[in-house]
């Protein structure tokens, strides 16, 4: 496996975390624009991403050349309150101006293999992501990547697969697996409050979490606040 490279930033609450990662999608957005005429981001679920969207929709982000992909999601029906794209949706995706047809949701459906098989067709042919959000669970999952469950972290031909028996309900989802997550210009890790405290301690020892799986040419960037980094001040740390 590749060795993971992190780049810890610390910031002193929420708030003033979420103001740099919205500077981050900004910024990643403008330069992928000017690359190559579109911006692949993938989301993530969970309440400091959905923070995230919240100032994102205040600043009228996205546009025709924004494409929306999702890194994991609860296989219920569509508009289900506790699916990823409806949060997403919610908060931000249904006030911007992304064509409704760039908004890649995985199929709502609660045939777990039949919407991996989709979406991993869906993604036949698009090269690297530009931008990555990723949580980071209690237990350090991330997506639907879940210690003690190999599937979707080592040598996973699809890049979509489906989760059958997840140790958070719902059981069925589907998920990107490591290594297509780790496909991406740049991976940006979000982290707030004294729940993710152990697993961010776990994490920099280097215990075998899912998290540790992800490893983007570039690096990881983990943005957390002074609350999930025990013993941090606001500065970066290694």
């Amino acid at each position: 496996m590749t060795d993971q490279v992190l780049r810890w930033h610390v910031y002193a609450d929420a708030r003033e975390l979420l103001a740099e990662a919205e500077a981050v999608v900004n910024r990643s957005a403008t330069e992928s624009m000017a690359r190559r005429g579109r911006f692949d981001i993938v989301l993530a679920g969970g309440s400091t991403p959905r923070g995230l969207y919240e100032r994102l929709a205040v600043a009228g982000a996205g546009d025709k050349g924004w494409h929306i992909w999702f890194g994991d999601e609860r296989c219920l029906g569509a508009n289900d309150p506790d699916r990823n794209e409806t949060m997403a949706r919610q908060a931000w995706l249904d006030q911007s101006g992304i064509p409704a047809e760039q908004i890649h949701g995985i199929p709502p459906t609660r045939d777990t293999e039949a919407a991996a098989a989709a979406y991993s067709a869906l993604l036949v042919g698009l090269g690297d992501f530009d931008l990555v959000l990723l949580g980071i669970g209690e237990d350090g999952h991330t997506a639907s990547l879940f210690p003690g469950d190999e599937t979707g972290q080592t040598g996973v031909s699809t890049d979509a697969f489906a989760v059958l028996d997840a140790p958070k309900p719902p059981p069925q989802r589907v998920s990107l697996s490591a290594d297509r997550l780790s496909r991406s210009r740049q991976v940006v890790v979000l982290a707030t409050g004294r729940g993710k405290s152990d697993a961010i301690t776990r994490w920099r020892r280097g215990d075998d979490l899912p998290i540790g799986g992800i490893t983007p040419r570039a690096g990881v960037d983990v943005f957390a606040d002074r609350e999930a980094v025990p013993g941090s001040g606001t500065e970066a740390c290694a």
